[in-house]
C-alpha cells in the first residue's frame, strides 16, 4: 500500500511501520444506487441487534445523550486538521430522521481559546456502549469536496488507559474528498519495529460514480483473529491475526467505541480548496450493533 493511505485520527501523527497482506474479494464495483434507495442486504440470520440508534428524534434535535457524547476542540487532532469540533446542534443534529453531521467554514473560538475557520462535529459512544466482536454498521451518505474527511470507525475503550495505539483502531468507512469514488477500510495496533503496525484496503467505483452521490451501508464483522470489511452487501477485505507484520501486536480482542465524525483538512486529505463548497454534510440513517447468537 501507498504509505498515504495509512494515517491515524487518535491522539498522535505518525509514520505507519507496515501492511499487512489482505484478502480483497473485490477491488473494483459497479454498484447501482438510487439517491437513498440503497437495499439493505439481508443480515445473517446467526447475528442479533444490541445496540442501535434509528435518530428518529424530532427535527433540531441533539444526538441522543443516552448513546452519543462528542469530541470537543481545534487541537488538529493528530493529522492538523483544520475544524473545531463542537457540541452545537449547528454542526451535529436529527433532520428528516438522520443524523447530520455539518462542517461549516466559519471563524469559530472555542473556550480553550484555540481560533479555526471551519467546524464540524465528532460524536463517540465512549462511557456508554462498547462491544468486542459483532458487527457494525451504519447506513451513510458521505460530504463531497476536496478537504472533506468523513469517517465511520472505533476505537479501544481502554484507550484513557493504554494510548494509542495500543488501545487499537477500526476504521469501518473512511473518504477522503479528492478521492470520491474510493472508500478506505483499516485496522491500526502498536509495533515494535515502528510506530504502529497497520493493514488498509481500498475499494473504487467506476469513474463517475461517487459515493457521496448515495447512501451506502458500511459495516465490518468482526470475530477473535479477523475482522471483514462490507460496503452494502459486498465483501472487500479481510484482515487476519495470522497475516499480522512481524513486530506488530494484535489488539483487537477486546471492546472498541463508536465514533462518527466528519474531519475538514489535515496530512491525508490536504485543505480545502476553491474548488470546495460549503456547508458539507455528512447524514447517517442509522447505527446498528449485532453479537452473533
Amino acid at each position: 500500500m501507498q504509505s498515504k493511505l495509512l494515517y491515524i485520527k487518535a491522539l498522535f501523527l505518525v509514520r505507519s511501520a507496515a501492511v499487512i497482506p489482505i484478502l480483497l474479494a473485490a477491488a473494483l464495483l459497479s454498484l447501482s444506487c438510487n439517491g437513498g434507495a440503497t437495499p439493505q442486504p439481508p443480515l445473517p440470520a446467526s447475528y442479533k441487534l444490541v445496540w442501535s440508534d434509528e435518530f428518529s428524534a424530532p427535527d433540531g434535535a441533539s444526538p441522543d445523550s443516552s448513546k452519543w457524547t462528542y469530541d470537543i476542540g481545534g487541537n488538529g487532532w493528530g493529522n492538523n486538521e483544520l475544524e473545531y469540533y463542537t457540541n452545537r446542534t449547528q454542526n451535529a443534529q436529527i433532520k428528516g430522521g438522520n443524523l447530520v453531521i455539518t462542517a461549516q467554514k466559519e471563524i469559530y473560538t472555542g473556550s480553550d481559546g484555540v481560533t479555526r475557520n471551519y467546524t464540524s462535529a465528532r460524536i463517540k459512544t465512549q462511557g456508554l456502549f462498547s462491544q468486542a466482536y459483532g458487527r457494525f454498521e451504519a447506513r451513510i451518505q458521505i460530504p463531497a469536496g476536496q478537504g472533506m474527511w468523513p469517517a465511520f470507525w472505533m476505537l479501544g475503550n481502554d484507550i484513557t488507559s493504554n494510548s494509542w495505539p495500543k488501545c487499537g483502531e477500526i476504521d469501518i468507512m473512511e473518504n477522503i474528498g479528492k478521492e470520491p469514488g474510493t472508500v478506505h477500510g483499516s485496522l491500526h495496533g502498536p509495533s515494535t519495529t515502528g510506530r504502529t503496525s497497520d493493514a488498509t484496503a481500498r475499494l473504487s467505483r467506476p469513474a463517475g460514480q461517487n459515493f457521496a452521490d448515495d447512501f451506502h451501508l458500511y459495516a465490518v464483522e468482526w470475530e477473535r483473529g479477523t475482522v471483514r470489511f462490507y460496503l452494502d452487501s459486498n465483501l472487500y477485505a479481510t484482515f487476519n491475526q495470522s497475516q499480522w507484520p512481524a513486530g506488530g501486536t494484535w489488539v483487537f480482542d477486546h471492546p472498541f467505541f463508536i465514533i462518527l465524525n466528519v474531519a475538514v483538512g489535515g496530512d491525508w486529505p490536504g485543505s480545502p480548496d476553491n474548488t470546495t463548497v460549503f456547508p458539507q454534510q455528512m447524514l447517517v440513517d442509522y447505527v446498528r450493533a449485532y453479537t452473533k447468537q
